[in-house]
């Protein structure tokens, strides 16, 4: 069985849409649309959950600060999801959170609402992927309800320590106890099409190298 490193090592060398082609291959969903990426990292990221939940903020008083817990005790390689809940008019990750999860190793923030001072993320080299870039501050307005727990991010169900691989194409979900099989699938698609790139680039037809009867789909096994 692979371990969690080697699973995010192999996610690396893949990208988002032959992770996408393995799931829809296996009946498995994952993939999810509207979360592109703040800036251009040009780069794969890939790695492990960990999930945080924002809500409302609903009566005067300290509240938890979104995401601060969670930064506070991540592990490199981790990306942090947060659910907003697609809410785009106020932002739950900016620039101090930015500079904390540098330092812990983050891999990148997926963020299922708005994010903000995406310049900064960019400057310290943080891929960020949001529905949307605002200046409203998360402060008084919303606050984080849980983390660590199972999540909706556009649809789709993640939880803490599935994995997730996102890139200019967009992010997508692996769960856990389906990833090393994803993975395995995924590196067939890719060498798959990549015979099928070489194939081109010698002079072949493209209607011809398409055809399945020359590079037959890739299947479960």
């Amino acid at each position: 069985m692979a371990s969690p490193t080697e699973i995010v090592s192999a996610l690396r060398t893949l990208d988002s849409c032959a992770v996408s082609d393995a799931l829809d291959t296996l009946g498995l969903r994952g993939a999810v649309t509207g979360l592109p990426p703040m800036w251009p990292a040009g780069r794969t990221v890939a790695g492990r959950v960990r999930t945080v939940t924002a809500a409302p903020k609903a009566a005067a008083g300290a509240a938890n600060h979104i995401a601060t817990a969670l930064v506070a005790v991540a592990e490199p390689d981790d990306v942090v999801v947060i659910d907003n809940h697609g809410r785009t008019d106020v932002s739950c990750w900016g620039g101090l959170l930015a500079e904390a999860a540098v330092q812990r190793g983050i891999a990148g923030v997926v963020v299922d609402g708005a994010c903000r001072d995406v310049q900064e993320s960019e400057a310290l080299g943080l891929p960020v992927f949001a529905r949307a870039a605002v200046p409203i501050s998360a402060r008084g307005r919303i606050m984080q309800q849980a983390m660590d727990e199972r999540v909706q991010i556009a649809g789709v169900a993640v939880a803490s320590f599935d994995y997730v691989i996102a890139d200019v194409n967009g992010v997508v979900f692996i769960a856990a106890g389906q990833a090393e099989r994803v993975v395995a699938l995924a590196q067939r698609i890719a060498d798959r099409e990549a015979l099928m790139s070489q194939a081109v680039r010698a002079g072949r037809d493209v209607s011809e190298v398409m055809h399945d009867s020359q590079f037959p789909t890739v299947t479960a096994e």
